[in-house]
């Protein structure tokens, strides 16, 4: 007997399963294969290139998300939650009944006997709404009447990298899909010569910030690869491998192309691995972004009083301000879903410092992108949010006779987020924190609140978008959230 054959004759694991699901990635390859056929189904929103049946489920108000996401918790005692109290009663010790029995991280330890800190920089009412804002943001409030100002969320998770994946994915353990993964999934993406989903990451120079950028923070989790983010690199080009190696034209790698395409769809109709078709959607995908990518990045056809308008960083690559630029010109081409992350808010003891650096690179940005969202009749369909993955205390974290070194920890039981366009009702304050900042009071918003409601905007019904795994029907908000239908248009 030839050990060989033998083998051969064995069935695997893999090809047990992968046999068995045949039907299963018969059906993504068709999906993927047959997608403009079945965006004729759906008439709300263009699903030519992936995407549900029968989602969106009901008319959207927004087409795509931009989400500013400010990695490390931006003060909201400091920026946007005017507190009077804080002011008057700098110094003196919290009232304990604030603060009894709440989790804070280690670095606060005991919080008795921790002193109210007054905001760094005056505040000031904006607009004719009279949203109250910190000095630190003179640009975004300058928008204040464009903005949805989200006063009462609170969050579960006291450390960074589980709320940032908990706000992101609904889950403080990775593995579960990102918003944008999501998104993606339910409803495809109005290009093919571009990702669904794009992510960028900036960090303020000089910042004594140590956060990492998790990739589970855009991934995909349990949803087929191809719905994670791609992201852009700050550096280089944007995406590895965009141009093709001296010798190698145009043609010859669309015929390479094509022969690794038949033999992926070789193994896939052996195996019947959603993967694998994932596999051959991203080849082509790159393949087009060669030519795609460097005319998106050419900003020499923006005029100067845009450039100007986002901030003397713009043309600088990995900036914040750069970010913001291409958040517009990707959305304009139809791309789903872009996530910016900007790290360095965490001001433990740098208060006076380096939260005047992260206002400085972020401010101008964020305001000029919802002008010129708004300029370009954009802003109406497409939903723009700012804010990070909880607060920080209104209590002193350090000496408060020591001012260069003053700081603030983790905070998740108050903070703030604002929104702008896709739907939300402009110049509107909702919610409220108590007199210190300190706890969601009124018209409150947990972060599964939140992520229902961005859904609702796209025309998902987060109960109903689901996907089975391990025997369980999973969602972005998990068991929980409601639609905020008091900030909607």
């Amino acid at each position: 007997m030839n050990p060989l054959d033998t083998l051969q004759k064995q069935m695997t694991r893999r090809s047990l399963f992968g046999q068995s699901a045949m039907g299963l990635g018969t059906a993504a390859l068709a999906a993927m294969l047959g997608r403009d056929g079945q965006a004729a189904d759906i008439p709300t929103v263009p699903l030519r290139f992936g995407g549900q049946p029968g989602v969106p489920h009901f008319t959207p108000k927004a087409k795509h998300v931009i989400y500013l996401f400010q990695n490390g918790a931006p003060t909201h005692c400091d920026l946007y939650d005017y507190k009077p109290q804080l002011q008057q009663r700098h110094g003196q010790p919290m009232p304990e009944e604030f603060f009894q029995g709440k989790r804070f991280s280690t670095m606060t330890g005991d919080p008795t006997g921790k002193l109210v800190l007054a905001p760094v920089e005056p505040f000031a009412q904006h607009g004719q709404s009279g949203a109250w804002v910190s000095n630190f943001l003179p640009h975004i409030a300058s928008v204040a009447d464009d903005l949805c100002f989200v006063k009462g969320m609170h969050t579960e998770a006291v450390n960074h990298a589980p709320a940032i994946s908990f706000l992101l994915s609904g889950a403080e353990l990775p593995g579960r899909p990102s918003l944008g993964a999501w998104l993606t999934y339910g409803l495809g993406s109005d290009t093919e010569e571009l990702p669904g989903f794009v992510v960028m990451t900036s960090i303020s120079k000089g910042t004594s910030c140590g956060q990492i950028f998790y990739d589970f923070y855009w991934g995909s989790g349990f949803l087929p690869s191809k719905y994670q983010g791609v992201k852009f690199r700050g550096s280089g080009d944007p995406v590895l491998y965009l141009k093709d190696p001296d010798g190698l034209t145009r043609s010859m790698r669309r015929g390479l192309l094509d022969d690794v395409a038949k033999l992926n769809e070789m193994k896939f109709k052996e195996f019947g691995d959603p993967e694998i078709a994932t596999r051959i959607a991203q080849y082509e995908m790159a393949f087009k972004m060669q030519a795609s990518v460097p005319e998106l990045t050419d900003l020499s056809g923006e005029t100067k009083e845009t450039l100007d308008m986002y901030g003397p960083s713009v043309q600088e690559r990995g900036t914040f301000a750069h970010n913001c630029l291409m958040a517009r010109r990707l959305i304009e081409r139809g791309v789903r879903c872009v996530q910016l992350m900007h790290a360095g808010w965490d001001q433990h003891n740098s208060l006076t410092t380096e939260l005047y650096n992260q206002c400085r690179d972020t401010d101008q940005p964020s305001a000029a992108l919802v002008k010129d969202l708004k300029r370009l009749g954009l802003l109406d369909d497409t939903l723009v949010i700012w804010g990070g993955e909880f607060g920080r205390t209104p209590f002193i974290q350090g000496n408060i006779a020591d001012r260069v070194r003053w700081g603030r920890d983790h905070h998740p039981y108050a903070f703030t987020v604002w929104m702008a366009g896709g739907g939300v009702k402009p110049g509107l304050t909702y919610g409220e924190s108590d007199e210190f900042g300190m706890n969601a009071v009124k018209d409150t918003v947990h972060v599964h609140d939140l992520q229902a409601t961005i859904m609702n905007q796209m025309g998902i019904d987060h109960e109903r978008l689901t996907y089975k795994f391990q025997g369980r029907n999973f969602r972005l908000t998990d068991i929980h959230g409601r639609v905020v239908n008091e900030i909607l248009g």
